[in-house]
């Protein structure tokens, strides 16, 4: 990437004063098209008010200033990740992990160690295991966790959308040979139609409705244990993608306490009709009631996923003939929340995998988008991984964002054209396409599904490659972004997705002072470079959340 730098220090009439905080460093980027490099940022309150060269920047110094000189260290806007799941991650760090696993077997070895320290009867969770990595290339079943009867064993699936439990679950929760899936859920059975203890998507419920109760104490610790990580790993925000009414609280409480070193986009649950109605009557929060946490989006499911082959698709999957996966949600349910949520000042975000799921997203929103011709709603579908080729344009047209997350690619290409097919997985994760058409898309991870690292996700975007460097070229490499790209899409165009480009993502005069700092400089390296890069530093409002030893040794 090319930048050209202008010299021209930019501030306010109003911003005349010292500063609290000056960074200085050879190559700050701003994403900022009128001024893409600087070598100076100063910071009061919280906000930017300078950026421009170091000279120009010793007019806000004095004594009290804390001046941090970066020795060659690289800053970025902050980084923010525009589909993720904050407790969850906090979840999975304090429970199994399955990641990698590379057999039933192992995973049954680590459970019964477990086991040895946990009370008879207590649950016990984890989440992580994906078939596809195993030799078998099958689901597993309550068989393969023999032995482990006096503990309900509950495994979640890597994506989520499909949970393998023991037999003991299986007969707490009452589920046997006559026991009817619900409505967008499938239950995985043997020859005889007994249940293996694999269920699909809201096949889920029928454990999750018998699981121990969360303490509200619970989920706090979740959260802080899961900022701590994403802050040491350079982010600055996220976009969490489904929160109920407990989560509301813990945030709530959070706020209220100054504990949250992350800024959070909420996206409320849209299966809770009750959460709905409250929010539809009081209307949006939003960064001007609290520049650390708004709630002005409901999040939706369409479909399940693509590895656990629950994602909807027009025609049968190519690895399985006679399924074509689940649609959760129609385009007429997903009109008549469309429609409420616009009625009432609310974005909407929904989870839309398959080619199937996205056409019914896209045809819901296009109705309530006429029926509401004018105003900015920023609609959004939740991965958009395969699109018809008849569908592409209409993201465009509709003004509709595709909120993408480039490490489902580099995680989903061993068996994603096995699934879809040598025609269909042309329009398989088309960022490429969809650039071209003018769409912003919006950068995550969907964490704990894949890794929360978002230098992983750039490194995946400019790739299309696995950590191995695999294959060679990338995986369907002209849908590559290039690494100016992928970071717009996990800074201004993450923030462009909740309204908020004119406050954050990107280093400007008057925007909240969120920096990454990094080790090296993204744009110059070999792409491959990318993921030995190393974060040294997160600054969440001018404040230090995060700063490894050598970073630490630069601070006044």
């Amino acid at each position: 990437m090319l930048f050209t730098f202008l010299s021209v220090g930019l501030m306010s009439c109003g911003n005349k004063g010292p500063a609290d905080l000056i960074l200085k460093g050879d190559r700050i980027y701003t994403m900022d098209a009128y001024q893409p490099k600087v070598d100076a940022v100063a910071i009061r309150e919280g906000r930017i008010i300078f950026a421009g060269s170091e000279a120009e920047s010793e007019e806000f110094q004095d004594s009290d200033t804390r001046v941090i000189d970066l020795q060659g260290f690289f800053v970025l806007p902050g980084l923010i990740d525009a589909h993720a799941h904050l407790s969850s991650l906090g979840k999975y760090l304090s429970q199994l992990d399955l990641i990698g696993m590379q057999s039933p077997g192992e995973i049954r070895e680590l459970v019964l160690k477990e086991m040895e320290g946990t009370p008879e009867s207590s649950w016990i969770s984890g989440r992580g295991w994906d078939q596809n990595l195993w030799s078998t290339k099958k689901f597993p079943s309550w068989r393969d966790l023999r032995g482990t009867e006096s503990h309900p064993v509950y495994l979640r699936r890597v994506d989520g959308h499909a949970a393998w439990v023991n037999k003991t679950v299986l007969d707490i929760c009452g589920i046997d040979k006559n026991t009817t899936a619900p409505e967008g859920g499938k239950i995985i059975r043997d020859r005889q139609g007994n249940p293996t203890g694999v269920l699909i998507d809201n096949a889920i419920n029928l454990v999750k409705d018998q699981l121990p109760a969360t303490p509200p104490q619970e989920y706090r610790n979740w959260f802080k244990k899961a900022m701590k990580e994403c802050n040491r790993l350079g982010l600055v925000g996220l976009h969490d993608a489904g929160v109920d009414t407990t989560r509301l609280d813990v945030y709530r409480e959070l706020t209220e306490s100054g504990e949250l070193t992350m800024r959070i986009h909420a996206m409320l649950d849209g299966d809770d009709e009750t959460l709905l109605q409250e929010y539809f009557q009081n209307g949006p929060l939003t960064y001007e009631d609290d520049s650390f946490f708004q709630v002005r989006t409901v999040k939706l499911y369409a479909d399940g996923a693509l590895g656990s082959r629950g994602a909807a698709l027009l025609e049968p999957y190519s690895d399985d003939p006679g399924n074509s996966g689940l649609l959760i949600r129609d385009a007429d349910s997903i009109y008549q929340t469309a429609s409420l949520a616009i009625d009432a000042g609310f974005q909407v975000c929904t989870h839309a995998i398959g080619d199937a799921a996205v056409r019914a997203t896209l045809d819901a929103y296009e109705k309530a988008l006429t029926e509401n011709p004018e105003g900015d709603y920023r609609l959004r579908v939740e991965h958009s991984q395969i699109i018809a080729s008849d569908d592409i344009d209409r993201f465009a047209e509709l003004k509709v964002i595709p909120s993408m997350q480039p490490t489902h690619a580099t995680s989903d290409m061993p068996w994603a054209e096995d699934r879809l097919g040598p025609d269909r997985i042309k329009g398989a994760y088309a960022w490429r396409q969809l650039l071209n058409r003018g769409c912003k898309i919006p950068c995550g991870s969907d964490f704990p599904v894949e890794s929360p690292n978002p230098l992983w996700g750039i490194y995946a975007a400019a790739t299309r490659q696995d950590h191995q460097g695999q294959p060679p070229g990338g995986w369907y490499p002209q849908e590559r972004m290039t690494v100016e790209e992928a970071v717009r899409g996990f800074t201004i165009d993450a923030a462009y997705a909740e309204f908020a480009e004119d406050i954050k993502g990107s280093i400007e005069v008057g925007k909240l002072a969120d920096f990454t700092i990094v080790d090296r400089d993204i744009f110059r390296i070999p792409r491959a470079e990318i993921l030995e890069t190393k974060v040294v530093g997160t600054i969440v409002g001018g404040k230090i959340v995060y700063a490894d030893l050598v970073m630490k040794d630069l601070i006044p």
